[in-house]
């Protein structure tokens, strides 16, 4: 699974709360960013919840 953040993103941090092991705030940019190329297995989960629930939706999943 892939995760990424498209230009909608608002910069709210909502992700970065919910799965700071996969979301980053770029201060410099002012949203989030991906840690990961590859989601690992045990936070697939929280990244679809992080998904569902970005107001922006600005987060994309790739199975």
């Amino acid at each position: 699974m892939k995760a990424t953040i498209t230009n909608q993103c608002m910069g709210d941090r909502n992700c970065n709360k919910l799965c700071p092991e996969v979301f980053e705030y770029d201060e410099d940019k002012l949203l989030s960013i991906v840690k990961f190329d590859k989601i690992p297995e045990h936070l697939k989960a929280v990244v679809r919840q992080a998904a569902a629930e970005c107001g922006a939706d600005a987060i994309e999943i790739e199975e």
